[in-house]
């Protein structure tokens, strides 16, 4: 018969099971903070190009970096999309592993599968980030 009201033993080994997925999840979200703050960084550094006046000619020529950092926005709105689906498959994977265990399944089908997909998509975000960082650092960043 299947128990749906788990003994402590059950509970124990049901979080034990859950480390490792909650701690890739707080990795996920540690990289995720990380890449948000640097694009509120590049996104204020756009407005802040953006604001200065054609008649300002001493700055005027500062303006000519907007379009890198368009594409380092881009990178980062990228990464940031493709560690948050990794994040979603984490969560998912949780999921699984408590549905499955609450239930009595011998077995979470799909986990390996679930933890495959999210590793991939936290994969595409760190190359995305790598991607960014690459090109993040330019002599133009030190003048305003």
């Amino acid at each position: 018969m299947i128990e749906f009201i788990p003994d402590a033993v059950r509970l124990s080994q049901i979080f034990s099971q859950a480390t490792a997925p909650t701690f890739f999840l707080g990795a996920i979200a540690a990289f995720v903070s990380l890449m948000t703050s640097r694009l509120s960084a590049v996104i204020e550094r756009i407005r802040v190009l953006n604001a200065i006046t054609e008649d300002d000619q001493k700055r005027a020529h500062l303006r000519a970096d907007v379009e890198r950092l368009r594409r380092r926005a881009y990178l980062l709105n990228d990464g940031i999309l493709a560690s948050l689906r990794g994040g979603l498959c984490a969560t998912l994977l949780l999921a699984n592993i408590f549905v499955t265990e609450f239930v009595g399944f011998k077995y979470a089908y799909g986990a390996g599968l679930l933890f495959v997909v999210a590793t991939f998509f936290l994969g595409v975000g760190l190359f995305r980030f790598a991607q960014e960082a690459r090109i993040a650092v330019s002599a133009a960043d030190e003048h305003l």
